[in-house]
């Protein structure tokens, strides 16, 4: 094959991976969830099996948190109508904002002080509601850090953002990281059920955690912990935390001084129901739906969840080329999220880790990578993720950029822009975790 022609080669499966996550992201919307789960009609809110007769309660609440903060309210009210009213926290400041609501612009991936103010807003209109009254909790990921109040006042905000800095880069999988903020907080692992108890609760979930874990979705603010203080302080041992950690928080695990999360027999728990409307599966189906349609043989590997990333990308690498033994073109979809520590402070994200740790792996193939976050933001960078084919090394290295030293940095992400490779969308108002397309003539 001719330079040119393999040129073109590459730029046809990098624009065919770009159309397969593009289209994924559209298809597998909050507003197509909740058609697809939530009906309502004179009062009656149906969400999958349950009814709800909006007029029979004395208040109901809307609470809303996360990366999907907005767009969930949005969807809810357009099929209710403007009778809703509450409280909506997410990371980004909507272009519109729907009547009834108080909004507050939470940080990501660390909180700040509009986190601490959502939080406390939260528990003050939980806590007045009396047991005639209805909760509608809305919830997405990144909740964990959009809101959120240290049990201990003696935390500053400068010292919880430490501390969710050393849990983000401590390597640990989503669901490790979230027992620890659980049990930290004043909000997370059931606590804003508790405060609003005795109404009756209802949550919706756009999940962005894997489905055997539910209560890892936004640390579980409003669902029974399955996890322990002694899980945390296994956790801190694994990850060394206890050394990462600003002094406050340091002090709780060294004194073994964690106040337990409410579990499944708190009363909290009796008139609550939980729903998940969207989830990282939608956007496998959807994409794995263009791909198809694309004319490509296709498969899912979803093994690799919470792997660290150089693990995850030999797997789904060999995975790919024995499929292409049998198949071509074959298109393997992943979804799920991998793991990264942080030992450097670049700018990137697991996905262009991931897809940078690809490019040196197919060096001269006819295969194509593309990893990004469904939420549009990848890591500390305005990429969702990025794409690699086997091109990238030897363009890289004409443009004299250094692959090795960018990965060795995590420093990804200058690299994908200087080569025009970074997968730049904007924040989408979703999070149903991260997609791996991987191509293969």
């Amino acid at each position: 094959m001719s330079d040119a022609a393999g040129d073109a080669r590459f730029r046809e499966m990098r624009e065919a991976a770009l159309s397969i996550f593009r289209y994924a992201l559209e298809h597998a919307s909050i507003d197509q969830g909740f058609a697809r789960h939530i009906h309502y009609e004179r009062g009656i809110l149906r969400v999958c099996e349950d009814l709800y007769d909006l007029h029979s309660y004395s208040r109901v609440l809307t609470i809303s948190l996360g990366k999907a903060g907005h767009a969930m309210v949005e969807a809810l009210a357009g099929l209710v109508g403007g009778s809703l009213e509450g409280i909506v926290a997410s990371p980004v400041e909507p272009p519109t904002q729907v009547r009834g609501f108080r909004y507050f612009r939470g940080g990501h991936p660390t909180p700040n002080a509009e986190s601490v103010e959502a939080a406390r807003a939260m528990l003050q209109a939980l806590n007045a509601l009396p047991a005639s009254a209805l909760v509608i909790f809305l919830i997405s990921g990144g909740g964990s850090s959009i809101v959120e109040k240290p049990m201990d006042d003696e935390i500053s905000l400068d010292e919880l953002i430490a501390t969710y800095r050393a849990l983000v880069h401590s390597g640990a999988p989503i669901a490790e990281m979230n027992a620890v903020r659980k049990h930290l907080s004043a909000v997370k692992g059931g606590r804003l059920a508790r405060a609003a108890y005795p109404a009756q609760q209802l949550s919706l979930l756009v999940s962005d955690v894997p489905d055997s874990t539910p209560d890892a979705l936004a640390s579980g603010p409003t669902m029974a912990d399955s996890t322990t203080v002694e899980d945390c302080y296994r956790i801190g041992q694994k990850y060394e935390l206890a050394a990462q950690f600003p002094q406050s928080t340091r002090e709780l695990f060294e004194k073994h001084a964690l106040e337990e999360t409410p579990k499944s027999d708190d009363p909290a728990f009796v008139r609550a129901r939980w729903w998940t409307v969207l989830s990282n599966q939608a956007a496998v189906e959807q994409a794995s739906a263009a791909a198809e349609r694309a004319g490509f043989f296709v498969h899912s590997d979803h093994s690799c969840d919470d792997w660290d990333y150089e693990r995850a990308a030999d797997h789904l690498l060999g995975r790919l080329r024995e499929l292409r033994k049998h198949s071509s073109p074959v298109c393997l979809i992943s979804g799920g999220e991998v793991t990264v520590k942080v030992r450097n402070g670049g700018t990137g994200g697991r996905n262009q880790q991931f897809a940078l740790a690809c490019a040196e792996k197919i060096a001269g193939e006819n295969i194509t990578v593309l990893s990004g976050g469904t939420d549009g933001i990848d890591g500390n960078s305005p990429a969702a993720g990025a794409i690699v084919d086997g091109s990238t090394v030897e363009r890289a290295r004409a443009r004299g950029l250094d692959v090795r030293a960018a990965l060795a940095l995590f420093d990804a992400y200058p690299a994908f822009r200087a080569l025009g490779d970074a997968v730049e969308i904007g924040p989408t108002g979703n999070n149903l975790r991260d997609l791996r397309i991987l191509l293969a003539y």
